[in-house]
């Protein structure tokens, strides 16, 4: 026999999300009831310190909540965690939960998220293997992340780079290993990944590039990583970022829409008029773009959050924002805003050789993406400028004279 209950909308996912799904409902006035489910065991969180602050312990994890458990009391807000969904019927509207449970639901919100994609090799499942994605993965990692140990990466992405930052801070020994040629190859230009090469090497990475990773040797433990070129790296940990997978078993199996992500239109709606999906998990629109898209990022999750629950409300408004990242390593505060890909001229503000610069990124003389480097103020007009499509000569972004806001389109 199984326990049933209802809630005007149900939220399947209690990441950054999903959470701010439900305090959206409640802020743009939604009286009915929510139900907020995680399978974790913490509130909603913020992902981004884990690999930065929370590694390094300079964070705690209290820190790391959104909002406490009083404040989901206050709004009305039902979190229920540690539990997670086994199947979901649309026709019945109603989900089953592992622990045998089902709650009905008015509307359905997914905000599912991701998992790491997996080392597939011998090993990759032993214990002193790690992935970076939640609190408990940063737990057990802590455990081992010590001085002196021998710290391999393996994925030369932000995860890995980051990682990397906090190893050399806290005295490890570290090797980052990248299969593509260059690390940040996927998401920057090869000037920004010379930059960020450069960087590592001189606070004592060993970054090798251009080669992947052929087998991990050890019994009950991984005491080396052995290359494609043959190469052995004795190590004592070792952590792996090699990308995200989104989490849409449960979409797919109830017969909802999906390509790469759950797919969402302009207001996050799925194939399904009483199902939204928002976050890492969406494959989505985006009226600036017009084009469809999946993003793995916080800014990106928490906008297509708002508009899940204004679409809810029944005062739907498309998701149109230009996305935009950060990355924290070392000193080093990098931004980046729009996406890079097609760009045919770059142009560089200050000297990369430093440690203070943006990259500008236009294609037909168009801004279309910008990387900052501890430079905040540039950032935000950066951001205005991709956002206005701004066309401008790629010598007055370079020329330091030219106060970089005066570039911006006056207001209409």
């Amino acid at each position: 026999m199984t326990n049933s209950n209802k809630a005007d909308v149900l939220i399947i996912g209690a990441g950054q999300a999903g959470g701010e799904v439900a305090s959206s409902l409640r802020q743009q006035g939604f009286e009915g009831s929510i139900t907020l489910l995680g399978d974790e065991a913490y509130l909603p969180y913020r992902r981004p310190p884990l690999s930065k602050t929370f590694l390094s312990g300079e964070a705690t994890l209290e820190s790391l909540l959104i909002k406490t458990q009083a404040v989901y009391e206050k709004n009305r807000i039902d979190c229920q965690l540690g539990i997670g969904v086994e199947t979901l019927d649309r026709a019945a509207h109603e989900v089953r939960l592992y622990d045998g449970t089902s709650i009905a639901y008015g509307k359905l919100v997914l905000a599912t998220g991701g998992r790491p994609r997996r080392l597939s090799l011998p090993g990759a499942d032993h214990p002193n293997v790690h992935y970076v994605r939640t609190i408990d993965d940063i737990l057990r990692l802590k455990a081992q992340f010590t001085e002196g140990k021998r710290l391999a990466i393996i994925g030369g992405g932000y995860i890995g780079l980051e990682a990397a930052a906090v190893g050399i801070k806290k005295g490890l020994n570290v090797t980052v290993i990248e299969a593509m040629p260059r690390v940040l190859a996927r998401v920057a230009a090869p000037e920004v990944s010379t930059f960020y090469e450069r960087v590592h090497r001189a606070r004592g990475v060993d970054v090798r590039t251009g080669v992947g990773v052929h087998a991990l040797e050890g019994d009950a433990l991984v005491d080396a990583v052995v290359l494609a070129d043959g190469t052995r790296i004795a190590t004592d940990v070792v952590i792996v970022g090699i990308g995200l997978i989104p989490n849409t078993e449960l979409a797919e199996s109830s017969g909802l829409e999906i390509s790469n992500g759950i797919v969402v239109d302009l207001q996050t709606r799925t194939s399904d008029p009483d199902i939204y999906a928002v976050g890492d998990c969406t494959q989505h629109r985006n009226a600036f773009y017009d084009n469809s898209m999946r993003l793995e990022s916080v800014p990106n999750a928490m906008e297509q959050a708002r508009v899940a629950a204004a679409a809810i409300l029944g005062k739907p408004a498309e998701y149109s924002a230009v996305p935009w990242f950060w990355s924290d390593q070392y000193d080093l505060k990098l931004q980046m805003v729009g996406l890079s890909q097609g760009y045919d001229q770059l142009a560089v503000r200050g000297d990369m050789n430093g440690e203070s610069f943006a990259v500008f990124y236009l294609r037909d003389g168009v801004v279309i993406s910008a990387d900052a480097v501890n430079r905040p103020q540039e950032f935000m007009v950066a951001k205005k400028l991709v956002a206005d499509r701004a066309k401008i000569d790629a010598a007055q972004l370079t020329d330091e004279s030219v106060v970089l806001k005066t570039l911006l389109q006056p207001a209409a």
